[in-house]
């Protein structure tokens, strides 16, 4: 068999933990190959030292059949593997140009031939299909167009093998087609592709093999063809999953947060939020479904203190917020799960000890007399840890070196454990495998049986709708439809999304 990838034992060690314990991957030439795990199973690691960024304290490595050593992602670049990381790479302020070439720049003489390079840019993506315009500034274009331009960064330095780092985790819905997509001609131009992720029917629509890591250890390889999702889950966690949330009906009370004619401005100025109302009773989760871009995160800001509110009114069990500050907004009674978890979320180079008590680190017992208390500091992550099963080394490893889906859990392990009498939740699940989406989904609905009020904002389609009571539409800043989860589907939804109306089998404008 010719394999373009042989990654042989592999054994990848840090401190205090083994994070590959002689995993083997094998890549085909010309195959979408799915690497599977939980949060922190090791698949992240497995692909770095395949890029270069670890070295592996035991095992070996083959490209098309010959023994390397791939010191470096130059290295790795040489070879022909490219790497589009969860996290983008890309210089805010350079165009989308600028950042392909950066490092590869083509020469006129002394200078740099942006002219030149421009047209190749244009040149590759229109050979992919990728629509990426090569003058725009990286600042001024969508997260997915973003994931493009790393894309034709890898092709531009002739990768023949292509490794996607959970590539739909900031996606929406039509993004993830495009991509797909994408995926597809990449092959048929001869590439190869490994694909981490924890999206099971992406691995059942669009790969050809599957290796499965559990807790660093290799625990299978197999074909795609003849599998289903439940085996693939179970094969990834160890247990079996149910797919379907668990809850009572709801017994909503009285009003927790009442939204009034509300709006917001975004960063550049322009109405975002146009006279939105929104009620959230307690004991009640209202999932907020929309696609990217219409005003959801202007109004999760406003209701935070992160954004200041234009006109209209946000009331917290009947107290007027709209001009509170952020810390007196928490105190007031409210969670957040940011949709940002590395920008609202963590303060990553503090331990994720420190991170737990970000909200609570100035009141007793974490603090006395100005000086914080590590001792229980430390006590509380580690209860923390241990409830809401986040893997990490100790408390005192920093935030940064977890995996996103052990950030994630973090987050909202203190979050949740506040109790705040109105919870939001921004995409809480992102980037969180399927036992992880189980368990985070019960603790929202435990919030909810507990009397509490829940706001679930996600661009996961059957997440609202299996985790939701109420589900408010939400479109062009304004909400547009309240519908009942149990009544509605996906295609309704995503109309109305759209700005349609389709209930009596006529789609009209709103």
């Amino acid at each position: 068999m010719d394999y373009v990838i042989e990654m042989l034992d592999i054994r990848k060690e840090f401190p205090g933990i083994v994070a590959n314990d002689n995993i083997t991957l094998q890549l085909k030439k010309g195959e979408i190959h799915a690497l599977l795990g939980e949060n922190g199973a090791g698949k992240s690691t497995l692909m770095n030292v395949l890029f270069g960024l670890y070295q592996p304290e035991k095992g070996e490595i083959k490209v098309r059949g010959e023994k390397v050593r791939i010191t470096s992602p130059n290295v790795a670049n040489d070879l022909g593997i490219g790497m589009v990381h969860q996290h983008f790479m890309l210089v805010d302020t350079f165009t989308v140009t600028e950042n392909i070439v950066l490092g590869m720049e083509p020469k006129n003489g002394i200078n740099i031939d942006l002219k030149r390079a421009e047209r190749e840019v244009q040149e590759i993506s229109d050979r992919y299909g990728l629509k990426v315009d090569p003058r725009a500034k990286i600042a001024d274009i969508s997260v997915g167009m973003q994931q493009r331009v790393e894309i034709l960064k890898t092709l531009y330095r002739g990768a023949e093998i292509l490794i996607f780092d959970e590539p739909t985790a900031v996606l929406t819905p039509q993004e993830i087609k495009e991509l797909i997509q994408i995926f597809r001609t990449l092959i048929a131009e001869g590439k190869s592709i490994i694909l981490i992720t924890h999206k099971l029917k992406e691995i059942i629509e669009v790969c050809d093999r599957v290796t499965v890591i559990r807790k660093g250890v290799g625990i299978d390889t197999l074909d795609v063809e003849g599998t289903t999702p439940t085996q693939l889950a179970s094969l990834m966690v160890g247990r079996e999953v149910t797919f379907k949330t668990d809850k009572t009906d709801s017994n909503p009370k009285h009003n927790v947060l009442e939204v009034t004619n509300l709006n917001v401005k975004d960063s550049r100025g322009v109405n975002a939020v146009k006279d939105l109302n929104l009620t959230v009773r307690a004991g009640e989760i209202v999932g907020i479904a929309g696609v990217d871009g219409n005003g959801q995160s202007e109004l999760i800001e406003a209701i935070t203190g992160l954004r200041k509110v234009t006109s209209g009114k946000i009331e917290l069990n009947g107290k007027n917020l709209s001009s509170y500050k952020t810390r007196k907004i928490t105190e007031a009674g409210v969670g957040h799960i940011p949709q940002d978890r590395h920008k609202h979320g963590l303060v990553l180079d503090f331990p994720i000890g420190d991170n737990m008590v970000l909200q609570t680190y100035y009141h007793k017992p974490y603090s006395k007399y100005s000086m914080l208390n590590n001792k229980e500091i430390n006590k509380q992550a580690k209860k923390l840890i241990q409830e809401f099963d986040v893997r990490t080394p100790s408390e005192h490893t920093p935030a940064r070196a977890l995996s996103g889906g052990n950030q994630q859990k973090a987050i909202i392990g203190r979050e949740v454990d506040r109790d705040p009498d109105l919870l939001i939740a921004a995409q809480p699940t992102r980037g969180l495998d399927v036992g992880a989406i189980e368990f985070i989904h019960k603790r929202l609905i435990e919030q909810r049986d507990n009397g509490k009020a829940v706001l679930l904002v996600s661009f996961e389609l059957e997440e609202i709708i299996n985790v939701s009571d109420r589900i408010a539409v939400i479109y062009d800043g304004s909400i547009i439809e309240i519908v009942d989860p149990k009544t509605t589907t996906e295609q309704e939804l995503g109309l109305l999304m759209a700005g349609s109306k389709n209930k009596a089998g006529e789609t009209e404008n709103v």
